[in-house]
């Protein structure tokens, strides 16, 4: 496993409850700024295997887009609110990894 990969499922598996972190937040604290994309093939490929909080995971947006239904749902049981425009605050839930605080 690529180091990258290593430092993804890392990264997500340490989004505490009730927080959301973005697929570029995520990539660029993993060291590759540009990484979206692999962030989502990540999370896509390794989430059953690693048992990652997947549904933590939105984009920059503030915005879900992968199984939205189920991927609302599992938020709000977490405590995450939902803007009028069906947006996370990313102010107030956004995750701040140890290395941008």
């Amino acid at each position: 496993m690529k180091p990258f990969t290593k430092d993804v499922i890392k990264l997500i598996q340490s989004i505490p409850f009730g927080h959301v972190a973005t697929y570029g937040q995520i990539a660029k604290a993993a060291g590759h700024p540009r990484g979206a994309r692999q962030v989502s093939w990540v999370l896509h490929s390794m989430s059953a295997k690693y048992e990652l909080p997947w549904h933590r995971v939105i984009n920059a947006k503030g915005e879900i887009t992968h199984k939205a239904s189920e991927q609302r749902e599992m938020l709000e049981m977490e405590g995450v609110e939902f803007t009028l425009h069906q947006k996370v605050n990313l102010q107030k839930y956004q995750w701040k990894f140890i290395e941008e605080q």
